[in-house]
């Protein structure tokens, strides 16, 4: 047990909340906070919903880092606060951070090269303020942190990779302690071109619904405090969150932006988390899907949910977050963790009707969990596939 990985702190903000306890209490209240894009303009002739993060006001001129490193930090701060660290003490010991993004904050300066295209010489505070703005960086730089620190980019995958990641340097002795998790803002590139992909839905998205139409883009940060169960068995006091008991990662490249229709990757990466968590089909509780509302990707999950873990209830919570790209995964494990401690799943919102090709359906009301042990899965652009195992904490 010595290099079991627990999670004793998590912290996150998305459009359903602005902690893990308001999500989650909105999810299980059925709450929607979709609207139309405020942060950016568009000259999309079609005005699609978004999930934005309410409680932080678009970036000031004079704000040191960019929006997404301002969500990582603020997940990030909860969840030391809730694991009870001492940061004198924390700054003893290998402490890592691994975050996954997406597009992050890379276009946060698009005026700027605007301006400069046009002639204009604009100030170099947006350049500074970019290159300053890697997330991993800005956290382990707030709190004083002396080991490994890495940004994951591997599109809607990455916050559940970081995560995993995360987790193997606890595992092989790496680091006593990860920050890790996810974080990605809503901006007007990854709008257009998911508009461009045609899977931008028009209306609030209906994941795994005969009538589902497409995604909704949402964005936020959750950050998760991993430490060996040594480390934490040192400070009596503090209770375990969780457990990260298996990661599995598999990418079968079938295209840029589709899955492998018979979900290969995400078979693969499941297996793989299963394997090395010791943890059998029967045991998991619940899934928490990738769940999007494209008609590949519910199509291919409730093809491979079908095929291995057919009664295993399952749903989705992108209705309730949109779609948060590379801060999706780190979500999502909170969410599954937070659904265990309190034996309840939110119903699947969105969910319209169940589609004739599918043999499984998700769960369309508020669900008690019988079990100790979840999964939760990412599917990415590129064929990436990621899955963690998590376990029931205790209660405080």
């Amino acid at each position: 047990m010595a290099n079991s990985v627990c999670v004793t702190g998590m912290g996150c903000l998305c459009a359903a909340g602005d902690t893990l306890d308001e999500a989650v209490t909105s999810m299980m209240a059925g709450e929607r906070h979709a609207g139309d894009p405020s942060l950016f303009k568009s000259s999309q002739p079609q005005l699609f919903p978004v999930f934005a993060v309410r409680s932080l006001v678009p970036k000031a001129a004079e704000d040191v880092f960019l929006r997404t490193s301002q969500l990582a930090l603020n997940a990030a701060k909860q969840a030391v606060e809730q694991s009870q660290w001492d940061l004198t003490e924390l700054r003893k010991l290998k402490v890592g951070v691994c975050i996954g993004t997406t597009v992050g904050c890379t276009m946060d300066v698009e005026s700027f090269y605007g301006d400069y295209r046009n002639g204009q010489d604009p100030e170099m505070l947006a350049i500074d303020c970019f290159v300053e703005s890697n997330p991993a960086t800005v956290i382990s730089r707030h709190f004083g942190l002396n080991g490994p620190c890495q940004t994951i980019v591997n599109a809607c995958s990455s916050g559940t990779d970081a995560i995993g990641m995360g987790a193997m340097w606890i595992e092989n002795g790496l680091c006593d302690v990860v920050l890790a998790g996810g974080a990605d803002e809503l901006c007007r590139t990854t709008y257009n071109g998911f508009a461009s992909l045609q899977i931008n839905a028009a209306v609030l998205s209906r994941p795994f619904s005969a009538d589902r139409c497409g995604l909704n883009l949402g964005e936020g940060a959750a950050v998760l405090i991993l430490e060996s169960e040594t480390v934490r068995q040192q400070r009596q006091h503090v209770v375990a969150q969780g457990y990260v008991l298996g990661y599995g990662s598999g990418t079968d490249g079938w295209h840029l932006t589709a899955p492998h229709p018979e979900g290969r990757g995400l078979k693969q990466a499941l297996q793989e988390a299963l394997d090395r968590s010791g943890v059998e089909p029967d045991q998991l509780a619940f899934v928490n899907t990738h769940g999007t509302g494209t008609k590949d990707n519910d199509r291919v999950e409730s093809l491979v949910l079908a095929e291995l873990l057919p009664s295993t209830p399952f749903h989705s919570t992108k209705g309730y977050t949109g779609h948060a790209l590379g801060a999706a995964g780190a979500l999502e494990a909170a969410f599954c963790l937070a659904f265990l401690r309190q034996r309840q799943i939110p119903a699947s919102a969105g969910f319209t009707g169940q589609d004739p090709e599918f043999s499984v359906t998700p769960v369309v009301e508020n669900s008690a969990v019988v079990g100790d042990i979840a999964l939760s899965e990412s599917l990415a652009f590129g064929g990436n596939n990621a899955v963690l195992i998590l376990a029931r904490g205790e209660m405080a």
